[in-house]
């Protein structure tokens, strides 16, 4: 039997007898791929179904998870794959993972770090045995007060929950009643990839927390009012007018559950005194406290919002990693270090982490696929003597600068944030503005990182220049805002919206931090960095503007242009090794020293004159490997998913046979590398869009020569020209109509329920057609595996 069969037939008997019935079991679901179909988003197939085993204490009660098991074909080991499966349980957040073939089964349990031996089926452990060992080792009991929250039903059910959010609210309400019980300080940590959801999951907590009665007031803390507002909104849709949104005149002591700022509470930062928070907000006002983005540069004022409640239980959600090692010593890298510290030393490991690997091989979050740029002058740099030759001016006054006022060398990493070299600039902007004309069109939504508020106006500017003249050659005219300055300087959140939702505007943003954190822009394609990074948790939180999935527009990747090698910081490993910062005498944290570079304050010269040339560099892909999430060239990305391929069909007929059937086509896409959606990434990162799927993997599977969908139809017609002029005339037409339409979309338009409706399809005969040479369903499935062998 294989694997679906051996559950079917053996496991599940098996594990009926031991109590655990269907009230007991959910088969979790990843979202697997999505594609656009005729302007339509469509999944190709199902992601990964993992077999979850779950706790119900009553029929009222939300079921607790706490094992997954793995399904092996019957004449497998039983301990097969246990280490895949191990990583998907820690994922799952269940302790108990196991493996079987139907008749053994092999059990790993995470509390104790051990893995039995083989053991038959008719030795399963029950609901009650694992419930007895999950409660020894949590140190509570389901059925305790402060379990409630556990056992509360999702408001609606969970229809609209991820397999991941389960798993992260559970793990933090396990953390909390394990705290309660061990009298320990109430606080958990979550760390999720930015587009997986945090609001999300902080809005359910809160929900359950409430429905358990266990809610007297809570507050929702972020650093931008982006984020509040969005936050507010998903309040509001479950709490209605018990949320409130605090704003400097207004307190909102009514309400009883307040969305607010660090600004508002006047804790942004070491300057601010904290009176709003002191004067309306007692001590131990809150009874619980979400931090949103509590990676931010803190731990200075704004601590004073949960050293001021301290019996609260206080939840920090985070996007960026939890470890970083790296080489580098300089002042960000250091804050970056201290920062990650001081959450470790205040809310302990995080209960549960998501990263933007694991997102994008679920099919959650888009591929990232990395486009290195090489410039020249950044690699050979340039001395003062090459300055002084090109007569250097002050920015700002336009006067000579001498050699004397130039004190130190000019290095890569200070151009234009302590020289500007208006040439490097203007190379870049081209480059950038061809690449996106080379990807189909100009007006793609991107955000360019820039180096200070000045370089943002100078990019914005250039990139406006370079498009309007593209656009006089090409006889078209320009759309209005194509490139903005957008940062706290400028206008900043005005264009947002712009940007988010007009097709017509806004699709150049340049910036400097305003966008690293909290803005939410599903339908951005491209990031850009012409700014050198130094901060692994400030790159984090910029790549993560580009992974939210836009099915409208159907994007399923973003692309990284990466002008400055800021993605060597992907692949860090965060281990930090820092202590906790220690406070001073006044109670404050102790500032490190060296700290950020103010761009603002130093004296800027402009020098032109240079010869800029940039060349590209290797693409890379942004994959999990070995459960590490790192980039990977488009060569190496191409062997893992032929291999892939290769593990599950092992030549090209069974291939074909396969692939004509959309059920056993979509459980194969689901199985491949990231989320399934590996081939489209390679597809559109080796610019094949006019290539069927088909031809992508058997070209990388098995050698088959390419043919464009094109192609592919018009060798169907001649190669299977006799066949064609056995079947009646209307028949023959019908089947070549059919093919016709394959050229245009694909091998998913062969399978269109309207396929029988489409102009030319009917015009040629249409469904009577080709039941005039016998079954239709028989007819289109000789057409498939004919078209794929032409």
């Amino acid at each position: 039997m294989n694997e679906a069969e051996t559950r079917a037939k053996l496991i599940d008997p098996s594990l009926h007898r031991r109590g655990w019935t269907e009230d007991h079991i959910r088969r979790e679901e990843t979202a697997g791929s999505i594609v656009l179909i005729d302007d339509q988003p469509r999944k190709l197939g199902k992601g990964r179904v993992d077999y979850i085993l779950r706790l119900r204490l009553s029929e009222t009660t939300q079921p607790v998870a706490v094992a997954i098991i793995e399904a092996k074909a019957e004449y497998a080991p039983p301990n097969q794959g246990l280490e895949q499966v191990k990583r998907y349980g820690k994922l799952s957040n269940v302790p108990f993972v196991y493996s079987s073939n139907g008749h053994l089964f092999v059990e790993y349990d995470a509390f104790t770090g051990k893995t039995s031996k083989p053991k038959p089926l008719s030795q399963f452990p029950t609901p009650q045995d694992l419930q007895a060992r999950y409660e020894q080792h949590k140190g509570f009991k389901l059925d305790a007060e402060i379990a409630k929250p556990l056992l509360t039903p999702y408001r609606g059910g969970e229809a609209s929950r991820r397999y991941y959010q389960d798993a992260a609210i559970r793990a933090v309400f396990e953390k909390i009643a394990s705290c309660y019980e061990g009298n320990e300080a109430l606080r958990a940590l979550l760390s999720l990839a930015t587009g997986a959801g945090k609001t999300y999951i902080a809005t359910q907590i809160l929900c359950r927390i409430a429905d358990a009665g266990l809610l007297r007031r809570a507050l929702f803390i972020c650093d931008r009012t982006e984020l509040r507002d969005q936050a507010s909104g998903a309040l509001k849709g479950i709490f209605g007018d018990d949320v409130a949104v605090v704003s400097g005149k207004n307190p909102q002591k009514n309400a009883r559950i307040l969305v607010t700022t660090y600004q508002t509470l006047d804790v942004d930062s070491n300057e601010d005194t904290g009176n709003f928070l002191v004067n309306n907000y007692p001590e131990n006002y809150f009874s619980h406290i979400i931090i949103d983005e509590c990676h931010r540069s803190a731990w200075g004022k704004w601590s004073l919002v949960l050293t001021r409640n301290p019996d609260a239980v206080q939840i920090g959600l985070t996007a960026t990693p939890r470890k970083l090692e790296t080489t580098e010593d300089t002042p960000e890298v250091r804050e970056d270090l201290q920062i990650t510290a001081d959450n470790l030393r205040y809310f302990g490991e995080p209960v549960y982490e998501y990263d933007i690997g694991q997102g994008i091989e679920d099919g959650y979050l888009a591929v990232c696929s990395i486009h290195p740029r090489n410039i020249n002058l950044d690699h050979t740099g340039i001395t003062i003597e090459e300055i002084l030759a090109r007569n250097p001016v002050d920015s700002i006054t336009g006067q000579p600068v001498t050699e004397e006022e130039i004190r130190e060398r000019y290095e890569c990493t200070s151009y234009e944030r302590r020289i500007e070299l208006p040439d490097r600039v203007l190379v870049m902007c081209q480059d950038l503005f061809s690449a996106l004309v080379q990807r189909g069109k100009p007006e793609q939504k991107t955000v360019i990182f820039c180096v200070s508020d000045k370089h943002a106006d100078e990019v914005a500017i250039t990139m406006n220049n370079i498009y309007v003249d593209w656009c006089g050659q090409n006889n078209r005219q320009p759309l209005p805002d194509y490139a903005f300055k957008c940062t706290a300087k400028g206008s900043g959140n005005d264009y947002l919206p712009d940007l988010k939702e007009s097709s017509r505007s806004h699709f150049i943003a340049t910036t400097v931090d305003l966008l690293t954190t909290g803005v939410d822009v599903p339908p951005l394609e491209n990031i850009a960095f012409f700014r050198y990074m130094r901060s692994p948790l400030t790159f984090y939180q910029m790549i993560g503007r580009g992974t939210r999935l836009h099915p409208p527009s159907g994007k399923l990747m973003f692309r990284v242009y990466d002008y400055t090698n800021a993605t060597r910081l992907f692949g860090v490993e965060f281990l930090t090794k820092l202590s906790p910062r220690k406070d001073d005498k006044t109670g404050n944290k102790v500032k490190e020293k060296g700290g950020s570079y103010n761009v603002e304050s130093q004296k800027i010269i402009t020098v032109e004159g240079f010869d800029v040339r940039i060349s590209a560099g290797q693409k890379s892909i942004l994959t999990m490997v070995n459960g590490e999430t790192i980039p990977v060239s488009v060569e190496e990305y191409r062997e893992r998913l032929g291999k892939r391929l290769m593990e599950e069909v092992s030549n090209i007929t069974l291939f074909r046979e396969i692939w004509i059937k959309p059920n056993t086509r979509n459980q194969l896409m689901s199985i491949l590398p990231d989320g399934g959606r590996s081939p489209l990434v390679l597809r559109a990162v080796s610019e094949l869009e006019d290539y069927d799927l088909f031809d992508i993997l058997g070209e990388l599977g098995y050698g088959i020569q390419l043919r464009t969908r094109k192609q592919r139809a018009e060798a169907f017609e001649y190669k299977q020209e006799k066949w064609l002029e056995m079947m009646p005339k209307a028949t023959g037409k019908t089947i070549k109509a059919i093919t016709a339409q394959f050229a245009q979309n694909g091998t998913e338009e062969l399978e269109n329920p309207k396929l029988f409706q489409l102009p030319m399809v009917k015009k040629a005969g249409g469904i009577n057609a080709l039941k005039e040479f016998g079954d239709p369903k028989q007819i289109l499935l000789d057409t498939k595996m004919k078209l794929f062998a032409a």
